[in-house]
């Protein structure tokens, strides 16, 4: 079975990361996607510190109607912060069978070579690079860092990188939507509406909790 995993901070979750999720899905075949909210994200404080459990439940009221959308909390069991490599071996370990197809933006690959372990990624997973606004890559294998380049044959008519362990990378342009969570948290502060950027539900809890206001 293939399944897709995307991660992120979802803060809130909105109708970028589920079209994103959506398109990579078609793409690929996937069976199911699974979206994990990062507990504690180790690159960047939360703006407005929501706890996990609100994050958690926006994203749960996302995609409750999608069967083929599920969401994990394994990030929310382990205590300190979200590493995604500690994230992947866990996926590793509960779908020994299942090819896992990582989902990340165009914006977080380019900075990959901050993240802990790296290099450990190309290797428990494919990766699914999406284009996002401003982050473009005219070839995948410039965004690589220098250290791994040498694991990977490139494949530039199918936008792809083959890794030594059998993994690949892929580079995927789907729809453009440039919509981001700072904004809408910056919408909701200063009370402007914040409709057609996040599923209804989102919308509703965020008012109920009266979550970004401050």
């Amino acid at each position: 079975m293939k399944i897709g995993i995307l991660g992120g901070t979802f803060n809130p979750i909105h109708y970028g990361h589920l079209r994103i999720a959506e398109e990579v899905r078609e793409r690929f075949d996937l069976a199911r996607v699974i979206l994990v909210p990062a507990a504690i994200p180790p690159h960047k404080a939360l703006a407005s510190d929501p706890l996990f459990e609100h994050r958690f439940r926006m994203v749960s009221e996302a995609v409750e109607d999608n069967a083929l959308f599920e969401i994990s909390d394994i990030e929310g069991q382990r205590s300190g912060p979200s590493f995604l490599i500690d994230t992947l071996r866990e996926f590793r370990a509960l779908h020994p069978g299942d090819e896992l197809f990582f989902i990340m933006g165009s914006d977080s690959f380019a900075d990959i070579r901050t993240w802990k372990e790296y290099a450990g990624y190309f290797s428990l997973c494919n990766i699914v690079v999406v284009e996002r606004p401003g982050v473009i890559f005219e070839e995948l294998a410039q965004a690589l860092p220098a250290d791994v380049t040498r694991e990977f044959t490139p494949f530039p008519a199918e936008k792809r990188l083959a890794h030594l362990s059998g993994y690949s990378v892929y580079f995927f342009t789907g729809t453009l939507l440039d919509i981001s969570s700072s904004n809408i948290r910056s919408l909701v502060r200063l009370g402007r509406s914040i409709r057609y950027l996040v599923p209804e539900t989102v919308e509703r809890y965020i008012k109920e909790k009266r979550l970004y206001e401050q």
